[in-house]
């Protein structure tokens, strides 16, 4: 089956029900992000008790007069923060941020588009489900479903004070109890692991704009008729 013809299914799909896919589109970065706030706040028995709004905007335009490589331009506005949100300790001075929650635009693009292909995958499972056998749709939603996981564990946003209060996602490892030396040491594969997540996800995609055989093309195939004698 040709790569146009696969696109075609994929946007039929899409185009059969919008609603589906716009929901799931907007609704994944709320959740996503709800998530790890709840996560923050149920690990640590505590609400926040500040937040801060950033200049997003005056900080982008005073890298890109000040930053003469575009690479590095790239790199720093991609650390830039919107908002954050945390908890204060005022027992040390001025206080110190014992754990927050950082909105950056720059990965919330990425679980954007993490959100456009769920729901990309989920108006095709939709839409194949009378055509695909279970082991198809169950292997792509499997699939897709661990590299949802992978995109969206590699892209958290949150500081804890005893990971040097960095907002990075392997403090989302951390928090959740894996040792902290270990989650810093996973840190260097983090890219491969975003990768390998969105290949999942379009692997995903395109085992499910196949062409499946059927059960009866498969029979036949198996079984000749010419093995099956002259019918009398």
């Amino acid at each position: 089956m040709t790569a146009a013809a696969r696109a075609t299914r994929i946007t039929s799909a899409v185009a059969a029900r919008p609603r589906l896919w716009w929901a799931v589109t907007l609704g994944f970065p709320a959740v996503y992000h709800l998530m790890m706030f709840a996560a923050l706040v149920a690990r640590f028995q505590a609400w926040p008790n500040y937040a801060v709004t950033y200049d997003w905007l005056g900080n982008v335009t005073e890298i890109i007069r000040a930053t003469p490589s575009l690479s590095d331009m790239g790199a720093i506005i991609a650390q830039e923060w919107l908002f954050e949100v945390g908890r204060m300790n005022y027992d040390y001075g001025n206080g110190i941020s014992e754990w927050s929650l950082h909105i950056n635009p720059a990965k919330v693009l990425i679980i954007c588009l993490l959100g456009g292909l769920v729901a990309t995958l989920t108006t095709l499972v939709a839409a194949r489900r009378a055509q695909c056998s279970s082991a198809r749709l169950g292997g792509a939603g499997a699939a897709g479903g661990l590299g949802a996981a992978l995109v969206g564990m590699t892209n958290v946003t949150l500081a804890w004070v005893v990971c040097c209060a960095t907002p990075n996602w392997v403090v989302g490892l951390a928090i959740l109890g894996l040792g902290v030396s270990s989650s810093l040491w996973l840190e260097q594969f983090g890219w491969w692991i975003e990768y390998a997540g969105f290949v999942l996800l379009l692997a995903s995609l395109y085992l499910l704009s196949g062409d499946p055989k059927t059960a009866e093309t498969a029979h036949q195939t198996a079984i000749p008729q010419s093995a099956m004698g002259a019918p009398r």
